[in-house]
C-alpha cells in the first residue's frame, strides 16, 4: 500500500508564492510518474503538473506552466509544487497522485493508482 501526505497549503494573496510537498511512504515501484491536480468548487479535477520519478521529466497544464514549477527528492520521497504569481482562479484543493506504471497518459486523473487527501490553497485578490 502507499500513503501520499500533501502540506502546504494555505491563504495568500494574488501574486504571492507557495511551495506544496507530498510525502510518499510505503510501496516502491520501477517507473512511477506523480503528479498534482486542482479542484475547485463545483468543476472536475484537473491536471496540474507531473514528474516522472526516474529521469525527472516534467509535464505542465497550459494554465501553470511558467508559474508552478514540480520538483522531486527521490530521497526524501517527496514531490514538490512551487507556485508563484498566483492568481484567485488558482483557488482549489490540490491533491497529489501516483500513477505506478507510467502509460504516458499523465494528465487523466485515472490514469492514478493513489491520491493524497488534499490541501486548500486560496488566493485573495
Amino acid at each position: 500500500q502507499v500513503q501520499l501526505v500533501e502540506s502546504g497549503g494555505g491563504l495568500v494573496q494574488a501574486g504571492g508564492s507557495l511551495r506544496l510537498s507530498c510525502a510518499a511512504s510505503g510501496r516502491t515501484f520501477s517507473n512511477p510518474i506523480m503528479g498534482w491536480f486542482r479542484q475547485a468548487p463545483g468543476l472536475e479535477r484537473e491536471f496540474v503538473a507531473a514528474i516522472k520519478v526516474s529521469d525527472g521529466r516534467t509535464y505542465y497544464a497550459d494554465s501553470v506552466k511558467g508559474r508552478f514549477t514540480i520538483s522531486r527528492d527521490n530521497a526524501q520521497s517527496t514531490v514538490y509544487l512551487q507556485m508563484s504569481s498566483l492568481q484567485p482562479e488558482d483557488t482549489a484543493v490540490y491533491y497529489c497522485a501516483l500513477d505506478r506504471y507510467y502509460s504516458g497518459n499523465y494528465y487523466s486523473t485515472s490514469t492514478y493508482d493513489y491520491w493524497g487527501q488534499g490541501t486548500q490553497v486560496t488566493v485573495s485578490s
